[in-house]
């Protein structure tokens, strides 16, 4: 018995570990798409942002079994990360209209922007709990009973990852609108990311069983994953490297 709560410990520090970076996605489109309100409203936005996030993560365990057969859900999340990360930089790059355009932006308002939020937020929520249920229902059965259609100990796992990776949003989102604050030309680069998030979620999207364009297992695989990470890498490090800090920061 003791070697099975071992074996749930390891698991539960591996969970905490994923869903660290799986919350790293969702808190720096949280940032991003927060980043033009005003200081107040801001914070409100990504707190808001903060329980859509808590709300949709929590009804995916128990609506999993359902949601993981829509995969219409993700392929929706998919288009909206795309659509608002190319938007962006086709507006910085190729428009003419850009600093008009940025001035619409910054007017689409608080509920629009936590709006916007939530969408991606349950995208996320689905990506995220799906992970956890994929390590979960590899442990053994415990005595606990069952809850959520799960073995007790197992939904317990799925619980204290879900937790721990909406802590970790927090403090990833506000550190990302701080960083975003005292560094502008990382605005681009995100929105890259936020891009490239997107196209992480097709691929999911793509690989899943209804769909059938990608093998199932694709986004798993060793060579997927150095891809993705690798690109990822690339723009941060890149896009480091070419952006200025914000001119109030230097003359302290």
């Amino acid at each position: 018995m003791d070697t099975i709560w071992i074996e749930y410990a390891w698991t539960l520090l591996i969970l905490i570990g994923l869903e660290g970076i799986l919350s790293a996605d969702n808190a720096l489109v949280i940032a991003v798409i927060a980043k033009h309100l005003p200081d107040d409203q801001k914070k409100r936005a990504i707190n808001y942002g903060i329980l859509g996030a808590f709300i949709f993560r929590f009804a995916s365990i128990f609506l999993i079994s359902f949601l993981a057969n829509v995969w219409q859900v993700q392929a929706i999340g998919a288009a909206y990360l795309i659509y608002i990360g190319g938007k962006h930089i086709y507006k910085a790059y190729f428009s003419s209209k850009g600093k008009q355009d940025d001035r619409s932006e910054k007017n689409s308002g608080f509920w629009g922007t936590v709006a916007q939020i939530g969408v991606a937020d349950i995208a996320f929520a689905i990506d995220s709990v799906l992970a956890a249920v994929a390590l979960a229902v590899t442990l053994p059965k415990t005595p606990l009973p069952q809850f959520g259609g799960l073995d007790g100990g197992q939904f317990a796992i799925i619980v204290a990852g879900t937790v721990a990776g909406l802590i970790l949003i927090k403090f990833a989102a506000d550190w990302f609108t701080k960083l975003l604050d005292k560094r502008p030309g990382l605005e681009t680069v995100a929105f890259l990311i936020v891009a490239w998030v997107g196209v992480k979620l097709a691929v999911i999207t793509l690989s899943h069983e209804n769909v059938g364009v990608l093998p199932e297992s694709f986004p798993h695989s060793t060579v997927w994953t150095i891809i993705f990470w690798g690109v990822l890498i690339a723009i941060a490090v890149i896009g480091w490297f070419l952006s200025g800090r914000n001119q109030s920061e230097n003359a302290k």
